[in-house]
């Protein structure tokens, strides 16, 4: 009686099985909404779409910022949209793994050809049996695989997300590099209608003038250079953000951020990724996934097929008959040893890519923490010390030229290499934001600010300086001065991949 109760069970659990289509969606929306602090949605074409849609317009008439366009690309990414779809193709395989293979119906019938005698038929239902008993083992290894995909999808809108902020800096940078370059045109015109002027008086050499010409037309090469370069950023922050026609025309009016006060510790930052990055995670699962399947295969090595069935049978001029059927395959060739190989082998591969996976994060980390401090050093080098000398250079040229002590040329020199020193500051602070993007993303989620106060920026070059007189700055750390660089950063015991007991 209890066999026949879990059989029916079975056969009942193994009927009802649905596709549920949301399913996944909510865990990935957790999890990048745990490290990202922005939501994703699944577009399925329900009115509920509509509304998300005025959202996105909504953020896009305000002024953008770096967490809105994440917000935009998780929302509206069209290869992102397409990715989330893989989690209804895993749990299609989920569900599958959990259905019962079809019985089987046969019958004949047997007509007399003589005419003389009754015609005589058959008829079986035949089921395979170790269907029944393999079931929650298959469907535990096809959970398996399902949780394993979902993390993946949660790892791809997580790289996404990174790669929208490493774009949005792109375009910051950009577009401070075009306002400069706009006010050095400026400059240099002007600076190229006195020569002319002077020449004619016949107070500069004609290589004077053609100096000042050349550097003029250059300048203007220079911002026809940078406005190329901010339609380039513009654009593929646009497709990050799976924005066209008129959403495209959103405005950004953010200076790049200054540093924050610190940076994350080594070991922290280590931990961290090992602890929370999704694809380790899923590493882990898809070798858990693979020793379940290869249990599976050795647990039923010696089972071949077994079907069990019911038989009906009435001779022409004998009794009818009914009764069960069995019929097994005898594993006498074929015991599955090369399936059991092969899931040995790619168990074993699993491993292996856990191992490598994790060896390498915690390089990358270790690496893109060395870049971050050593971006961090430059950028607050020219905060320091370079852009004040550099403002100091033209406050005493001018005074020089003033008095004149100097020619209006060495004027014109010293304000044309304080704009390039403001464009290497910038550049630095753009180059430390997308190294803390790409940081971000190797932790698998954004990085705590180390404290409350930021690093200022200076002021932008005009053609008055005004004398600066920063106040004191907060001294970042040092590339090379951490502790636990390329060691273990608990007993050194544990595996790579293993999360270490904080």
């Amino acid at each position: 009686m209890r066999l026949t109760f879990l059989v029916g069970a079975a056969l009942l659990a193994g009927g009802c099985a649905s596709i549920q289509k949301e399913r996944g969606h909510a865990e990935v929306a957790a999890l990048v909404e745990e490290r990202l602090g922005r939501k994703t949605r699944w577009n399925q074409g329900t009115p509920e779409d509509a509304e998300v849609a005025r959202h996105l317009d909504a953020l896009l008439k305000e002024d953008l910022t770096s967490d809105h366009a994440v917000e935009v690309a998780l929302l509206n990414n069209p290869a992102l949209q397409a990715t989330y779809e893989d989690l209804g193709v895993s749990q299609a395989d989920m569900v599958q793994a959990g259905l019962l293979s079809n019985p089987t119906l046969d019958g004949s019938i047997g007509f007399p050809i003589a005419g003389r005698g009754v015609s005589e038929h058959e008829v079986s239902l035949v089921q395979d049996f170790v269907d029944l008993f393999t079931l929650p083992l298959r469907k535990r290894v096809a959970r398996e695989q399902f949780m394993a995909d979902t993390l993946r999808v949660a790892h791809e809108a997580l790289a996404t997300a990174a790669e929208v902020r490493k774009a949005f800096n792109q375009v910051q940078s950009l577009q401070q590099f075009v306002e400069l370059r706009r006010m050095a045109l400026q400059a240099a015109e002007a600076a190229a209608d006195l020569s002319a002027r002077l020449r004619t008086a016949g107070n500069i050499t004609e290589l004077d003038l053609a100096n000042e010409q050349a550097a003029a037309e250059g300048a203007r090469l220079e911002l026809a250079e940078r406005e190329l370069a901010l339609v380039e950023a513009r654009e593929h922050l646009n497709r990050l953000m799976g924005l066209w026609g008129p959403r495209t025309q959103w405005t950004l009016s953010a200076k790049l951020p200054p540093l924050p006060d610190q940076e994350a510790s080594l070991e922290y930052l280590e931990s961290l990724a090992i602890r929370q990055r999704l694809d380790i995670d899923a590493a882990r699962k898809q070798a858990m996934l693979l020793w379940n399947a290869l249990e599976l295969a050795r647990s039923t090595r010696f089972f071949g097929r077994v079907e069990v069935g019911v038989h009906e049978h009435r001779d022409a001029d004998g009794p009818r008959l009914f009764g069960p059927t069995l019929s097994l395959e005898l594993p006498i060739f074929d015991q599955r040893q090369a399936l059991i190989a092969r899931l040995e082998a790619q168990h074993r591969q699993g491993e292996r890519r856990l191992m490598a996976l994790s060896v390498n994060t915690r390089s990358e980390v270790r690496a893109a923490r060395v870049r971050l401090l050593s971006l961090r050093m430059v950028a607050d080098r020219y905060r320091r010390v370079v852009l004040p000398l550099r403002e100091k250079v033209v406050e005493q040229s001018q005074l020089q030229y003033n008095a004149m002590q100097i020619g209006l040329f060495q004027l014109l020199a010293a304000k044309r290499e304080q704009v390039e020193a403001y464009q290497g500051y910038i550049e630095s602070v753009r180059d430390y934001w997308i190294a803390r993007a790409d940081l971000e993303q190797l932790v698998g989620g954004r990085l705590r600010e180390g404290g409350a106060a930021s690093t200022p920026s200076p002021a932008q070059p005009s053609q008055h300086v005004p004398p600066v007189t920063p106040g004191p700055p907060a001294q970042p750390a040092q590339p090379g001065t951490h502790t636990g660089h390329g060691k273990d950063i608990t007993n050194g015991t544990e595996s790579p991949h293993e999360q270490p007991h904080d």
